[in-house]
């Protein structure tokens, strides 16, 4: 479980902050009463989390880019954090064939410039680094991958996220050996939750379409992914920067925080789990394309390390998990009020923290 009292206060740096999933980590660290920092690009799409939720209202917020390294600096030297979660990110598989240039300079280079950043911020003690489930060489297994597999990628995005792992590795063996500072990095797998409005995911695109009353279209019905909400992982990334500000290098390097063996499944049954909540008018078409760029078939994380050593479980399953998500979708559309999906992010928050 996150330990309340260890954040109270806690002077926190969070990159991506205007994201979805860093949104929801910055709406989790306000309820903790850290004192969080954050620093990303502007919303890039409308709506979005962090605009629905006022996230700039409740954090200190700077809009800046990764790509920036003196701006990045300066933005470190100036909140003096202890803990530092890097989320800002290129998150979409099928955009990076398109921007494959962009997608590394923010994946690679802005993770090394968050890094040199920390490196001149002597009071930095723990550095979260968040990848992806897609950094493994996927070599077509039927379990789990493990912590220490190799890395790899064979689209731009998967290879970046391959690459962060690398970087992040190469700097904690070079620079921070023998300080009191250790960076670990974290891999989550197809996280959803309330509040994604991306272009190519599935849930965003189902909300889009069934909120107009259109089935939604589907492009890999057979390809299977480790589906979970976004509070999972959140939970393990803040489990552990705990440790690892705590005991230091014993929680260093890679942790997978995946869901159980039973909720990876067939993007279909997804499908299927999505209509079922909806309700009433809802459905899904197959889009399939034999000329669609490539993406990974089959794909599952191995979580038993963050099981084991840091006590961190899954709280809910892939049904529990949509019909958590559509609750959020449904309340946003229906809300009139500034703060209401404020106030209905924290009830799930409390609801899932009473979970564990």
């Amino acid at each position: 479980m996150v330990n309340r009292q260890f954040w109270q206060g806690k002077k926190v740096f969070l990159t991506g902050h205007t994201g979805f999933k860093g949104g929801w980590m910055a709406a989790w660290l306000h309820s903790l009463n850290a004192d969080v920092t954050g620093y990303s690009l502007a919303p890039n799409t409308d709506p979005s989390f962090f605009e629905i939720c006022r996230i700039g209202s409740r954090i200190d917020s700077h809009i800046g880019d990764i790509r920036d390294r003196e701006g990045v600096a300066r933005a470190v030297a100036a909140a003096q954090p202890e803990i530092v979660f890097h989320m800002a990110a290129q998150p979409i598989v099928r955009r990076s064939y398109v921007e494959p240039v962009e997608t590394m300079a923010t994946n690679i280079m802005g993770t090394v410039h968050v890094l040199e950043a920390v490196r001149q911020s002597p009071g930095v003690r723990a550095v979260i680094v968040v990848t992806s489930d897609k950094c493994y060489d996927n070599r077509g297994l039927l379990r789990g991958y493990r912590e220490d597999e190799a890395m790899g990628g064979r689209d731009p995005y998967s290879a970046s996220k391959g690459c962060t792992e690398l970087v992040a590795a190469s700097y904690q063996h070079s620079f921070f050996r023998n300080g009191g500072l250790t960076v670990a990095t974290a891999r989550a797998g197809n996280v959803i939750g309330g509040g994604d409005w991306a272009d190519d995911r599935i849930m965003p695109d189902a909300i889009r379409a069934l909120g107009c009353g259109r089935p939604f279209g589907v492009r890999n019905p057979s390809s299977v992914r480790p589906w979970q909400h976004v509070l999972e992982p959140v939970c393990g990334y803040l489990m552990l920067a705990e440790r690892v500000f705590t005991e230091q290098r014993v929680w260093e390097g890679g942790w997978n925080f995946g869901p159980s063996d039973d909720d990876a499944v067939p993007v279909s049954t997804l499908s299927d789990l999505i209509v079922q909540s909806w309700g009433e008018g809802a459905g899904w078409q197959n889009l399939s394309q034999a000329d669609a760029p490539h993406e990974e078939s089959y794909l599952k994380l191995d979580s038993n390390k963050a099981r084991q050593r840091l006590g961190w479980q899954p709280r809910l399953n892939v049904a529990d998990t949509v019909r958590w998500t559509i609750d959020w979708y449904r309340k946003a559309l229906a809300s009139n009020s500034d703060d209401a999906m404020f106030d209905f992010t924290n009830e799930q928050l409390a609801r899932y923290d009473a979970l564990g």
